[in-house]
C-alpha cells in the first residue's frame, strides 16, 4: 500500500494462486502444461485447438494463474523494435499534447472521457441519494467498463497511427494533485476524473514508453531554459528571451528534450534537428480523436476543427433513472 494502508484489514474478494515456473512443466510440442499440485498429483492443461493457438506460435509461457473456475495462461514474446521517432506527451485535463520535429504538435482529444465521467458522476449521485444501492453499483460497473474501452481504443489507435515510436510521459503523482491541503475542491474533483496513469499504462502495453520527472517541465522555457517562478496563465511567457507559446506545447517540448538528454541531467543535446527545422515543426498542428470503430485515430492537419474547440463538457441535468430489479 506504499505506506498508506488503512486500519481496516483487506478482505479476499477473488481467490487466485500464481504458479511458480519451478512447479510447472511446459511441453511446446504437445502444447500442454503440467502443474504440480501435490507430490505425485498433477493438473494438465492444453491450449491445442484454442482460438489463440496460431497467434501465440513460438511464444513462451509465463506463470500460470489458478482461479476457482478457470486457468489463465500468460504468453510472452521478444522482438526487436527499431525506434524511428520520439514523442513527448504532456498530460492535461482535456487532451494529450505531444511534440516531435517529424510531425509537429499533436493534440489528442480526451473530452469524450471527461463527458463520460461527468455523466456517470451525476447518475451515481442521484442513485445514491435515493438509496438505490443496486443501481449505484450498476453505474459504477458501467462507468468502469466504458472508461476501460476508451483507454484500450486510444492505446491501440495511437500505436497504429505512430508505429515504431517511443512515447515519453511525465511521471505524475496524482496524490499531490488531489490533496485537500494543496488543491481546492473544484480543481481536485476535476483532476480526479482523468485517469492519466491508466492511459499511460495502456499505451505501455502496446508500444514503447518512458517516463521523466515532471518537475519544472511547464515552467522552463523551451528556447533558453529559463525557469519562470509564477505561471498561472495558459500562455507561457519567458521574461528573458521573450518567447511565447501555449504552456502545454512548451511542456511537451521539454518532456521530449529531457528524455533525450538523459532524464533531466545536464548532458549534451542528442537527436535534435537544426534550429530552423525545429522552428518550422512548431508551426504544424495535428488534431486527433479516438474513433469508436476503426484502426487509426481520426486526424486533421493545419487548423483546429469546430468540434475540437476546448470547452468544458456538461452532463444532462436530469438523467433518466429506471427502477433497478436485482437478478
Amino acid at each position: 500500500m506504499k505506506g498508506k494502508a488503512r486500519k481496516a484489514k483487506p478482505r479476499i474478494k477473488r481467490r487466485f494462486a500464481k504458479c511458480k515456473i519451478t512447479l510447472m512443466k511446459v511441453d511446446y510440442r504437445e502444447k500442454s502444461i503440467r502443474v504440480t499440485m501435490k507430490p505425485h498429483e498433477y493438473l494438465e492443461v492444453s491450449w491445442r485447438g484454442a482460438w489463440f493457438e496460431k497467434r501465440v506460435e513460438g511464444w513462451l509461457v509465463g506463470e500460470v494463474t489458478l482461479k476457482d473456475d478457470k486457468i489463465i495462461i500468460p504468453f510472452k514474446s521478444y522482438k526487436v523494435i527499431k525506434v524511428m521517432d520520439v514523442i513527448g506527451w504532456d498530460s492535461n485535463e482535456l487532451e494529450l499534447t505531444g511534440y516531435t520535429p517529424r510531425t509537429g504538435f499533436i493534440h489528442l482529444d480526451l473530452r469524450p472521457l471527461q463527458s463520460m465521467k461527468i455523466v456517470y458522476e451525476r447518475k451515481k449521485a442521484i442513485a445514491q441519494s435515493k438509496g438505490k444501492r443496486g443501481l449505484y453499483e450498476k453505474y459504477v460497473r458501467r462507468e468502469r467498463n466504458r472508461v476501460r474501452d476508451f483507454t484500450n481504443k486510444l492505446a491501440s489507435q495511437l500505436t497504429r497511427t505512430f508505429p515504431n515510436t517511443l512515447h515519453v510521459f511525465k511521471d505524475l503523482e496524482k496524490d499531490d494533485m488531489i490533496g485537500k491541503s494543496r488543491v481546492g475542491r473544484t480543481r481536485r474533483k476535476r483532476n480526479a476524473r482523468t485517469p492519466w496513469k491508466t492511459i499511460h499504462r495502456r499505451i505501455g502495453g502496446k508500444a514503447l514508453t518512458a517516463r521523466v520527472p515532471a518537475r519544472n517541465t511547464t515552467r522552463t522555457c523551451s528556447r533558453c531554459r529559463f525557469k519562470v517562478r509564477d505561471l498561472r496563465e495558459q500562455e507561457f511567457k519567458c521574461p528573458r528571451c521573450g518567447f511565447r507559446m501555449n504552456r502545454q506545447k512548451n511542456a511537451a517540448i521539454n518532456i521530449r528534450r529531457r528524455y533525450l538528454e538523459g532524464g533531466g541531467r545536464k548532458h549534451r543535446m542528442r537527436g535534435f534537428p537544426h534550429r530552423d527545422e525545429l522552428e518550422d515543426s512548431m508551426k504544424v498542428e495535428l488534431w486527433a480523436e479516438v474513433t469508436q470503430s476503426g484502426q487509426r485515430l481520426m486526424t486533421w492537419w493545419g487548423c483546429e476543427k469546430p468540434h475540437m474547440k476546448p470547452m468544458k463538457p456538461r452532463a444532462s441535468r436530469r438523467p433518466h433513472i429506471k427502477q433497478y430489479k436485482p437478478p
